[in-house]
């Protein structure tokens, strides 16, 4: 079970000592002939939350978002994130030391090419930087006329004192139940996708496909039960897993030597250079993989086949059981949630944005079946719903104000599904424009939840409906609208999306989040969220191709005081009233009698 953690950065992440810190920094890059560094918010395996051990970005400027970089030269810095955590940056971060940069519209590439002197050296670490990201940054420094050079250790931890041991959770086995597949027909699904691709191995960088593909679980990252490892899986023959043996307790090991030669970590990059040689063809994740394998690989005289890891797309793509699992995960949920709702409609003017966190992880945990949040809650009250990816420590801790709108972002891990959802509830009587502006982000959130679409569309094409709303009254939002979405793995998953980068294309058995949103910077913050199911549509007898659609996973009410429905076209109001009927017959019989009586007003159809 997890504890709630409020703790202000400045605690694990101390803003105030970014000047010493980047001082001795460069005395790091003195000593080395080198002009500057880059320095990633990753681990060997990009994981979106990285162990304490791996949070040089935090330890370095205080900034603790999930999306960053920082370029260290000699005169200068700077600190790169995107539109989630622009007033996050500004807050945690020394701007004397830093300067702040957008990861989208002035990427570090341009930064580089704009910043690097001539003939400069700009180092990396090629373990904790991808093959595409290390690509992008050769043609940065040749543009600059500089040059990207490749470190034997990382500088950060050699000025970190007190840093963190490597994490060390138990590993577990996930049942069939849940997964709906085998072990082995998984490793046999890789290894036919090897064979169509004419490669001999494929190497598994990735922890949550080393966790799908094994049908494991673990605990060494927050949120995301994930065990840190490795696994080269061959053409032909048994797998090898890397993982350290004191997270395995004899049963899981038994059952993992079954199906692979479960390895120490630290045998990892001879077996790589064993698998590699005789001019064998090795596919890494390019969106993921460390430079540092290919390297490797190369050495042994290998070569590298740069593609997307085929174990993303089949986890993406969920079995029955995982359906079916994903359904029970969020109808628990939702119970827990309306509780917190009903609660919050009741008692929440001048509760506090934590005491809020707290109502509701306490409801969750009363299920008897969370194993963690999915993420850390974002619960923000007036202005702080403003800052996307707000997460309320003891300073930043307001109440919930009267007249003011409060956006609550929070998911649960079961083992039989992962959830996340936002709602945006106004305390006490809001104003017109908040009304009408919520209305603007429901129309987009129905938009894509009534979306009919030809199978092999993408995000990027369904990107638009979302914002058309918003669009047509000059707003907008800077997130992308939908992510992917794990099963008991990360709620951030890829490969597709619903945004203007969405690439991959759509197929039946994905969920994705479905959340558009509208921020007023110093103001509020409106966000819609619930999880989609993409299935097959019902297609009309004439239709020349197969179509698709959603499915609502999400079952929680709408805050009907900020629904303006004459702006409701007849479908959409059909669909909120649909909506709220199914919500209201979904947990019935899952509430107590006070929530029941709250859930049927709150729920109560509107009339055209």
């Amino acid at each position: 079970m997890f504890e709630a953690k409020f703790q202000s950065f400045e605690e694990t992440a101390d803003p105030s000592k970014g000047a010493e810190r980047v001082a001795k920094l460069r005395v790091e890059l003195a000593k080395r002939k080198l002009d500057g560094i880059v320095v990633t918010r990753a681990d060997h395996h990009q994981n979106e939350y990285v162990p304490p051990c791996e949070e040089r970005i935090a330890w370095l400027s205080g900034f603790t978002g999930s999306a960053a970089a920082i370029i260290v030269l000699a005169d200068r810095a700077a600190l790169f994130t995107d539109g989630r955590y622009t007033l996050q940056a500004k807050e945690q971060v020394d701007g004397s030391v830093f300067a702040l940069e957008h990861l989208v519209t002035r990427p570090p590439s341009e930064w580089i090419a704009d910043n690097l002197p001539t003939g400069a050296a700009l180092a990396y670490d090629p373990w904790r930087s991808t093959l595409d990201g290390v690509e992008r940054l050769q043609k940065a420094c040749a543009r600059a006329g500089g040059k990207a050079v490749p470190l034997d250790e990382n500088l950060i931890d050699l000025i970190w004192s007190g840093r963190p041991a490597e994490p060390l959770a138990k590993v577990v086995l996930h049942d069939l139940k849940f997964a709906g597949e085998s072990a082995e027909a998984k490793i046999a699904r890789v290894q036919s996708e090897l064979a169509k691709a004419k490669l001999d191995a494929l190497v598994l960088s990735d922890p949550s496909s080393v966790a799908w593909t094994f049908n494991i679980r673990g605990g060494d990252v927050a949120h995301t039960p994930l065990p840190i490892s490795w696994s080269i899986v061959p053409r032909e023959g048994s797998p090898s897993l890397f993982i350290d043996a004191r997270k395995l307790s004899n049963e899981v090991r038994a059952a993992l030597s079954k199906l692979a030669d479960v390895r120490e970590p630290r045998d990892f990059e001879v077996e790589l250079h064993e698998a590699a040689s005789g001019g064998r063809a090795i596919r890494l994740d390019q969106g993921t993989a460390p430079r540092k394998l290919a390297d490797i690989i190369e050495k042994a005289g290998g070569s590298v086949s740069k593609g997307v890891d085929p174990v993303m797309r089949m986890k993406a793509v969920k079995s029955a059981a995982e359906i079916a699992g994903a359904k029970a995960a969020h109808l628990r949920d939702a119970a827990a949630l309306a509780k917190f709702l009903c609660w919050l409609d009741r008692e929440g003017a001048g509760k506090s944005e934590i005491e809020a966190v707290i109502a509701l992880e306490e409801l969750r945990c009363k299920t008897g079946r969370l194993k963690d949040i999915s993420f850390p809650t974002i619960s923000g009250s007036g202005p702080n719903g403003a800052i996307v990816h707000y997460r309320v420590t003891e300073k930043t801790n307001r109440k919930l104000g009267r007249g003011e709108l409060f956006l609550i972002d929070s998911g649960a891990q079961y083992e039989d599904g992962t959830t996340d959802v936002t709602r945006t509830v106004a305390i006490g009587t809001p104003s017109e424009e908040m009304r009408e502006r919520f209305t603007l982000v429901l129309k987009g959130h129905i938009a894509i939840a009534r979306a009919v679409f030809p199978d092999g569309t993408n995000g990027a094409q369904l990107d638009s409906f979302a914002r058309a709303p918003l669009w047509a009254a000059g707003l907008d939002y800077d997130h992308g609208t939908g992510h992917g979405v794990g099963s008991y793995l990360s709620v951030h998953e890829g490969p597709a999306r619903i945004s203007k980068l969405g690439a991959a294309a759509l197929e039946p058995g994905m969920i994705l989040s479905n959340e558009p949103g509208y921020y007023k910077t110093g103001a509020y913050g409106i966000r819609i969220e619930n999880l989609i199911l993409v299935t097959p549509h019902h297609a009309p007898k004439d239709a020349e191709k197969k179509l698709l659609g959603f499915e609502t996973l999400t079952l929680a009410p709408l805050d009907r005081r900020l629904i303006v429905p004459a702006m409701l076209s007849a479908a959409e109001l059909n669909w909120l009233n649909d909506y709220h009927r199914r919500v209201r017959e979904s947990l019935a019989s899952h509430l107590d009698r006070e929530t029941g009586t709250w859930l049927e007003a709150v729920t109560a159809p509107f009339h055209p």
